[in-house]
């Protein structure tokens, strides 16, 4: 309970001052940015004779909406990924997809475009940049020219 002033009105409590500290989905932009830099992302890839088929669905659209909610949760946003789709476990999500050296390289083409394009402070383009590089480099799990030419998706 807070307290109270000698008027009856009730004094604001120490915790309702104290500065927030942003996370880094705030100090990117929040909702906004993510969106934009997925859908950028995803303009590139949409056009890509490589990475395009490792996409089965038909319309991007559901992929650009999980890649964005997990870059929201991973940065400290909303955790709507994991409420919709549980754990992330990316390597497990992508192991069904043969993605070689040269797919990581063109998966980070095509988000360094789209990072680019927001313009953003350098070091928290260096922060983004480093997780980006790091998280590519993860999945891959074949090597070059092991890659079929249609995905290994799962029989359901």
């Amino acid at each position: 309970m807070c307290p109270r002033q000698n008027d009856g009105s009730r004094l604001s409590s120490v915790s309702d001052s104290a500065p927030q500290e942003q996370t880094p989905y705030d100090r990117f932009g929040g909702h906004d940015f993510f969106v934009d830099l997925v859908a950028d992302f995803y303009v590139g890839v949409a056009a890509d004779p490589i990475l395009r088929p490792l996409y089965p669905e038909e319309d991007l659209g559901p992929a650009e909406v999980r890649l964005r909610m997990f870059f929201e949760q991973y940065w400290g946003g909303p955790s709507t990924y994991s409420e919709q789709r549980g754990h992330p476990r990316l390597r497990l999500r992508h192991g069904p997809f043969a993605i070689d050296e040269q797919a990581r390289d063109l998966w980070l083409f095509h988000m360094r475009n789209a990072l680019d394009n927001r313009n953003l402070d350098p070091a928290l383009d260096d922060e983004m940049w480093r997780y980006l590089l790091m998280a590519a480099h993860a999945m891959v799990n074949v090597s070059d020219g092991e890659r079929p030419a249609k995905p290994n998706l799962p029989t359901a």
